[in-house]
């Protein structure tokens, strides 16, 4: 079976030389290459010769008609888009021709503004899923480092630094977003150390109040303060001959910053309450989510113990800044929860994985790894396929201060224009199935297509709504 190759090439087929020629025009000026056939058997020999990334054909054609074209085209590549003209009478043929994998239909008169935006929705998609199909060839290529997965540049950089500092006794500062793994790369540089014997123990210093973080990490004798019935290690004691792990070490009070820099320094401490000078052998590895250079400035970090600290700083890219890597983790969570619940997956579609590269993933590698967990756990099947991603809807990875700036949008509009723009949302965030958008609006698809119907004679009737208003694709 031959591939079309994915491009910027549209093959426009109508035997009505006026439309065609009018469609053709106004793609050429949007800055897609076009080449013309007055029937579907011109249209075939074009297609196998050109091979389009897009296929914009009428229904009703002299000699083979648009959905016989549609179907052998399909037959070829099932990767081609393909877009069906139809009149207003042919709905049902062309609701037909979306079961037999029609990207999108339009009806006479073609609005020509709604027919690129549909054209360049088309374009992306095929992008992703070429993408998608790419990165999944370039599978064996990728690298695991420890519970680190990721091909990229940007982590093999990350790889390296890891494999050079780990045998060393210098400090390390992590930066990332939450959920990008900081933990883990502390993780696996303790591990490639030579303290791999000794324990690895982590503090979350965003989580205690001053006086417990103090506590926890140094720990107190007995009366030290109200509630120290007993005398307690703290966590430096634990880590003797290992590593800590100081998350959110940027959250850290001045207080306990204070004795933190005198164990730098002298590598010694007492407990809360103490007067005994405790030495200890302590690896410091430490994480901040925020630039902790901008914490200095503001006075909110001392300056001497950022730079005992930075020694060696490692920068985790997020998950949207390398995309890349998408495919790879997927595979290995799929492969890690299929075998904690007892399943037999074979993996993921190419338009689900498609789906998850076009997401930004605010949460980072943790958001990943909790969709696929939640898919797995859900599916029934043994791919995982585009509806399993129930989370990645249309305000998925949109941060509280965008929806408050969404909802105070809604003062003053009219009822009409709201559902409208409700519908027209969750249409692109369903890449246009009229289905799946039903479902999440939970209304019927007989209610989406009256009003997308009633939408399209508004636009005919004063062309000034377009430009407000542009519909997404795949109204299937």
């Amino acid at each position: 079976m031959e591939r079309f190759t994915l491009s910027n090439r549209i093959l426009v087929v109508d035997d009505e030389k006026s439309e065609r020629l009018t469609i053709s025009y106004h793609l050429r000026n949007a800055g897609f290459e076009i080449f013309e056939a007055q029937s579907a058997e011109d249209g075939l020999v074009l297609a196998l010769e050109k091979k389009p990334a897009l296929i914009i054909s009428d229904i009703r054609l002299r000699g083979m008609s648009g959905i016989d074209f549609l179907r052998k085209i399909k037959d070829i590549s099932s990767s081609v888009m393909f877009i069906l003209i139809t009149a207003y009478g042919s709905i049902e043929d062309a609701v037909y021709s979306m079961n037999l994998g029609a990207e999108n239909y339009l009806t006479k008169p073609i609005n020509l503004d709604e027919l690129e935006f549909i054209v360049r929705k088309a374009i992306e998609k095929t992008e992703l899923l070429q993408e998608a199909q790419y990165l999944r060839s370039q599978l064996h290529q990728a690298r695991k480092f420890d519970k680190l997965v990721g091909s990229d540049s940007r982590m093999r950089e990350v790889f390296n630094i890891i494999e050079q500092v780990a045998p060393s006794t210098a400090n390390v500062l992590i930066y990332g977003e939450s959920g990008t793994g900081k933990e883990l790369v502390g993780e696996a540089i303790h591990k490639l150390s030579d303290r791999s014997h000794g324990p690895f123990i982590r503090v979350n210093c965003a989580v205690f109040t001053d006086t417990l973080l103090e506590s926890e990490l140094f720990g107190h004798e007995k009366g030290a303060f109200t509630g120290a019935y007993t005398k307690r290690a703290g966590r430096f004691e634990m880590a003797d001959s290992g590593t800590l792990y100081l998350d959110d070490i940027n959250m850290m009070p001045e207080r306990t910053q204070i004795k933190l820099m005198r164990f730098l320094q002298e590598r010694e401490f007492e407990r809360v309450g103490g007067s005994s000078t405790i030495k200890v052998d302590v690896r410091i590895v430490a994480s901040t989510n925020t630039p902790l250079e901008e914490e200095v400035r503001k006075g909110n970090f001392r300056e001497e113990i950022y730079y005992r600290l930075n020694v060696i700083p490692i920068l985790l890219p997020p998950l949207r800044e390398r995309k890349s890597d998408i495919p790879l983790l997927v595979e290995h969570f799929i492969r890690k929860y299929a075998e904690a619940n007892n399943k037999e997956l074979e993996g993921i579609d190419d338009e689900a994985l498609a789906l998850a590269l076009s997401y930004d993933w605010p949460g980072n590698v943790r958001e990943l790894e909790n969709v696929i967990e939640r898919a797995v756990v859900l599916t029934r099947e043994k791919l995982i396929h585009k509806n399993h991603l129930i989370s990645l809807t249309p305000n998925a990875g949109v941060r509280p201060r965008e929806l408050e700036e969404r909802k105070s949008g809604l003062v003053g509009r009219s009822l009409d224009d709201i559902e409208m723009e409700a519908i027209i949302s969750t249409l692109s965030a369903c890449d246009g199935s009229t289905r799946r958008a039903a479902e999440m609006l939970k209304v019927s698809q007989r209610k989406i297509q009256y009003k997308l119907r009633e939408f399209h004679e508004a636009q005919a009737r004063d062309v000034r709504l377009i430009q407000p208003k542009k519909l997404p694709g795949n109204f299937s």
